[in-house]
């Protein structure tokens, strides 16, 4: 029989820290615009919880916002291991989230069917 892994733990701490993650982003990056126009709408736990992904939606720079993320990555995970109750602080990673343009195109494109 093959052990279980502890997969709804590792969801809690990816839940934790995109919680966490977006008081940080809201308290400490509070004068930057382009920071503040993002919403954090996700997030999953990779090898072994060493990293977290944390998926953000903006209305528009998203390449411009990817950048800024990038760049302040380390900070946020510096304040991050500040606030976080866990022996271990994990790697963090931003990614565009398309759910929503994905929904809209395929809107689109049953309408165009319907005619």
């Amino acid at each position: 029989m093959r052990k279980q892994t502890n997969s709804n733990r590792s969801e809690k701490i990816a839940s934790k820290v995109q919680t966490l993650v977006s008081e940080i982003l809201q308290h400490d990056f509070a004068d930057d615009n382009l920071i503040n126009s993002i919403s954090l709408v996700g997030s999953e736990s990779h090898g072994g919880m060493q990293f977290v992904k944390l998926f953000f939606y903006c209305r528009d720079n998203k390449d411009e916002t990817q950048k800024k993320l990038d760049e302040i990555t380390k900070t946020v995970r510096f304040l991050l291991a500040q606030k976080i109750n866990q022996k271990y602080v994990p790697e963090i990673r931003f990614a565009y989230d398309n759910t929503l343009e994905r929904a809209d195109r395929i809107e689109e494109l049953l309408k165009n069917i319907e005619k």
